[in-house]
């Protein structure tokens, strides 16, 4: 397995965050704002903070099969490699994995996973959901390759989100064409984003009404991902939680057949 990162399992890991905390909030924005410069040291952090969560819902990873559908770079395969699971990237875009993909990382579109039915204990996707053109497809494939009884970790950014519009938010709420123009004047570069192309406008409402909706998964939570306090709360406010969720996680337990 490679590693990437400066510590092995042998160091001393890094100081965990209470999740949801003011100072683990705090930390993910700032680790956010040097993404450009300093991708290695945003994404481990992410990636240690997103496992984190998926053991807080469901316990020690060691043994267990977990499936990144969507995962870039491997920080998170890696980070769940480190908790001694077994853990497989699936990525469609081949330019996402970097100069050094993950060990065994699969070329492969998440509409469409070379998976046998219910091979996960643990079905991975963190920021994805808005980056396909058909939301409930790609979640149906999440749904379909985990074991009955299996977790399901699915975040995304939602469009109305202060970050929605990504590298030209905030001023996608302007539109999205006026957003692009204006980061293409500040950068002299077009943006990596375009709407309808591969960014989409995914909501929270109707993104929770189909998955609460469905016979196969049961909504353990529906919360803010980085929200520093009261994150299942404001997922419960219609309209306020378009714009103060700002990233939408959903934990779902794969239901028996």
């Amino acid at each position: 397995m490679r590693v990437r990162r400066g510590w092995s399992r042998s160091s001393p890991r890094p100081q965990e965050f209470r999740d949801p905390s003011f100072r683990r909030s705090l930390s993910l924005f700032l680790a956010f704002l040097r993404e450009q410069d300093d991708p290695e040291s945003c994404y481990s952090l992410l990636a240690r903070d997103a496992v984190n969560q998926v053991e807080a819902y469901d316990g020690s990873l060691a043994g267990r099969t977990v499936v990144d559908v969507g995962g870039g770079g491997g920080y998170f395969t890696e980070e769940f490699r480190h908790r001694g699971a077994h853990a497989y990237l699936f990525e469609p875009d081949p330019a996402e994995l970097g100069a050094k993909p993950a060990d065994s990382a699969v070329i492969a579109d998440g509409y469409l996973l070379p998976l046998r039915d219910g091979v996960a204990d643990v079905t991975f996707s963190s920021n994805v959901l808005e980056h396909v053109a058909d939301p409930q497809t790609f979640l149906s494939e999440l749904i379909r390759v985990t074991r009955p009884g299996g977790l399901i970790y699915v975040s995304f950014t939602n469009w109305l989100s202060p970050w929605g519009g990504h590298e030209w938010a905030p001023w996608h709420y302007l539109g999205a064409e006026r957003a692009r123009a204006r980061y293409r004047r500040r950068t002299g570069r077009a943006a990596k984003h375009t709407l309808g192309v591969n960014l989409f406008a995914v909501h929270i409402g109707p993104t929770l009404r189909q998955v609460r909706a469905r016979d196969d998964v049961r909504v353990v939570s529906a919360r803010s991902r980085y929200w520093p306090f009261l994150a299942e709360t404001v997922v419960r406010a219609p309209g306020i939680r378009e714009v103060a969720t700002w990233n939408l996680l959903l934990i779902l337990r794969r239901c028996p057949p």
